[in-house]
């Protein structure tokens, strides 16, 4: 239904009602009386649409379009002169209206393609779509010329689908291809007079007339439901943040259509599981890529020309990992996605006063690369100052290790003691610094939830030297002062996602990721209460073990996995790089990216019918020789220290995946899924209103 809250949202607009021809107006209240003398439309009647992707039009909410007309009104009104209007705020206040050139654009983001606005006054019968506003115009004038002041009586008996084949009409229109005849003053017929012409023949198929040519079409002046400004979104009380991994550079678009299918796909779970809430969940796109220089078209310039079409798909996920680790570029990067993160929020905030005041919460949802970016800003990781320590080391190193002559060591020894003097001096400068000017925080603001969809941020953190500890608790690689929440979501065969729990307890590797519930099951368990089960332990590692791990746990890249239920293999087995893998196996950017696919499964995989849900998956995990306690390959009983909250999600596969499709496509397929969208509102919601006793709630 768009990007917004155009059809069939809050209220409702009486969109849902095109299927069925209605007799009569719908009166808030009923208060009308049953007759009425024809006078001109009020601003309740006129009804505006909007078109995107040029599609059918879609009627804007009563409390928008109501305003919509008043700023419309206001325009005419000025003496001579048009008056400047304001732009008018719609669809939850993602988008402005223009009302005098009739466009309407977003917010929050650029857009090339403007979106028509049309004031629809005459509306075809049945679909309820607006006719064009020139033929309405004319078509009011000649009503208001010929009926005004006349008494309208509205048939309440189901009139409507009487033939007027006998009824003289009492008054004609001709129109350029059309003519409009009045068989009394409320019924109306469009008749085509030229069916095979392209104006007709493309009106007819806009409008989904029956029989434009010998029946007519009914027309109705004035909008099947009255606009009220009761008809308004909820309040925005929670914004979550879309930021796109890289790649972005060939399809500036993509993330801004990404959000939007996210935030219609939420905008469904919300009136199905959440419609009693008089809240809401707006999802920003954070389109930060487009204005960086980075290397110009350099890349592009060397790319040969034959096989540019696969480079594209694969420089949304290697290129920019390369661009990444340049350390010429990451301080662009983090920058331009900070900055832009920064702006969004107060731009929001400047046009919702009300949200901070009543603690409106940020989440986070970023993809692919744009995760390790992401955690980067919050967490102030710079890699200068990791390559300082390591340089130090060195020094000391190499002061102890070799021979050197006595010359050599009493100089490099001044040399040293000069380093630490500077290092002391600089530090004490940067503290006098601190306590003087405090430092603005990188975010403008707390982020509740940072959820990661398919993302390498687990390899990354390997890579940097993080190992997994003794303690359950997410602060090891993220701490909750920073962000409340961090949950690590992805597709069993996405082949840039890696797991994060085995980074913070090693003897997670063992134990299979929480599966994400289908949205349409019934009472689905809470997250919560879900029991960690463990990966079948009988299966043979898929490769050999490192000597110097030989005595650990086994790490994901062995993990034997669970018989699953559908085809496809679970992200903890596809490949050698997973994580703790691609840290000792030290394999190159193509390895960590494409070792996945090399190789079929060791053992065939089983098809499992049977009871779906989280039941079904208790007997599952049970029916494969569950281990007490998860053993480590030295025969050593792991501690049982579980993790305080579960971190990585997995997406259920489809029954009929190919393997190698779905590699390909998972990597993008979190957008539109239904599951994610009511697993992050799930998250969401739960924290914004702390216990509720809808009972459709406590199903999620």
């Amino acid at each position: 239904e768009g990007a917004g809250l155009g059809s069939s949202d809050s209220g409702g607009s009486g969109f849902s009602l095109a299927a069925t021809a209605l007799p009569e107006r719908r009166r808030p209240g009923g208060g009308r009386p049953r007759y009425e003398v024809v006078r001109e439309l009020g601003a309740e009647e006129v009804r505006w649409f909007y078109r995107e992707d040029r599609k059918t039009w879609k009627p804007f909410i009563g409390y928008d379009s109501l305003r919509i007309e008043l700023a419309f009104r206001a325009l005419g009104s000025g003496a001579g002169e048009p008056a400047a209007v304001e732009p008018v705020c719609v669809r939850s206040g993602l988008y402005e209206v223009d009302v005098a050139s009739a466009e309407s654009y977003p917010v929050y983001w650029n857009q090339t393609e403007k979106i028509p606005v049309m004031r629809g006054q005459w509306f075809i019968d049945g679909t309820w779509q607006p006719l064009e506003e020139e033929e309405s115009n004319l078509i009011e004038q000649e009503h208001l010329n010929r009926f005004k002041g006349q008494q309208l009586q509205e048939s309440f008996d189901m009139e409507v689908s009487k033939p007027v084949d006998g009824k003289e009409a009492i008054h004609s229109l001709k129109l350029s291809r059309n003519h409009v005849d009045w068989h009394s003053v409320d019924e109306v017929y469009l008749y085509s007079d030229a069916t095979t012409s392209k104006i007709a023949r493309t009106v007819t198929q806009k409008l989904g007339f029956s029989k434009a040519s010998s029946s007519g079409t009914r027309l109705h002046r004035g909008y099947v439901e009255e606009a009220t400004l009761e008809d308004k979104p909820p309040q925005t009380s929670h914004i979550v943040f879309v930021v796109h991994g890289i790649g972005q550079k060939m399809d500036q678009g993509r993330i801004i259509k990404n959000t939007a299918m996210m935030r219609d796909t939420a905008r469904k779970v919300e009136e199905k599981y959440f419609s009693n809430l008089a809240t809401h969940v707006e999802f920003l796109p954070v389109e930060w890529r487009s204005k960086l220089t980075l290397d110009g078209d350099t890349v592009d310039s060397i790319t040969p020309d034959k096989v540019r079409g696969l480079r594209d798909m694969l420089n949304s996920s290697a290129m920019d990992i390369m661009y990444y680790t340049s350390p010429l570029y990451r301080d662009e990067l983090v920058k331009g996605l900070q900055q832009e993160l920064n702006r969004l929020y107060s731009l929001f905030c400047s046009r919702n006063p009300e949200f901070e005041e009543k603690g409106g919460k940020v989440s986070i949802v970023s993809h692919s690369l744009g995760c390790v970016i992401t955690y980067d800003i919050m967490t102030g990781w710079n890699p200068v100052r990791l390559y300082e320590q390591l340089l130090q080391k060195e020094e000391e190193e190499e002061l102890e290790d070799r021979w050197m002559s006595y010359e050599e060591q009493r100089l490099l020894e001044e040399l040293y003691i000069t380093k630490q003097r500077l290092r002391e001096i600089e530090e004490r400068l940067h503290e006098l610094k601190a306590s003087t000017i405090s430092k603005p925080p990188v975010l403008k603001f707390k982020v509740e939830n940072f959820f990661c969809m398919g993302s390498p941020l687990a390899v990354f953190l390997a890579l940097r030297g993080i190992r997994p500890g003794t303690s359950g608790s997410q602060d090891h690689i993220l701490p909750r002062t920073i962000c409340n929440r961090l949950l690590n979501i992805f597709h069993p065969t996405d082949p840039v996602a890696y797991r994060l729990e085995p980074l913070i307890l090693k003897h997670y590797s063992n134990i299979s990721p929480v599966q994400i519930h289908w949205y349409n099951t019934a009472n689905p368990l809470p997250y919560e209460h879900m029991k960690p089960s463990f990966l079948n332990p009988s299966k043979e590692p898929t490769s050999a073990p490192d000597p110097e791990s030989a005595s650990a746990a086994p790490s994901p890249t062995t993990s034997p996995v669970m018989v699953r239920r559908h085809y496809g293999e679970s992200i903890t087995n596809i490949g050698k790089a997973s994580i703790l893998g691609a840290a000792s196996i030290g394999k190159g950017l193509g390895g960590m990216l494409f070792s996945r696919f090399g190789r079929s499964s060791s053992t065939p995989q089983t098809m499992e019918t049977g009871k779906d849900g989280p039941e079904g998956d208790e007997k599952k995990a049970t029916t494969v020789g569950t281990p007490p306690l998860p053993h480590s390959s030295s025969g050593f009983l792991e501690p049982t220290v579980e993790l305080e909250h579960r971190i990585d999600f997995e997406l259920r596969e489809g029954l009929v995946e190919s393997r190698y499709w779905s590699a390909v496509t998972s990597h993008t397929a979190y957008w539109s899924s239904l599951d994610i969208a009511l697993f992050l509102l799930t998250f969401m919601y739960k924290q914004d209103q702390g216990e509720t006793d809808k009972s459709n709630l406590d199903s999620v």
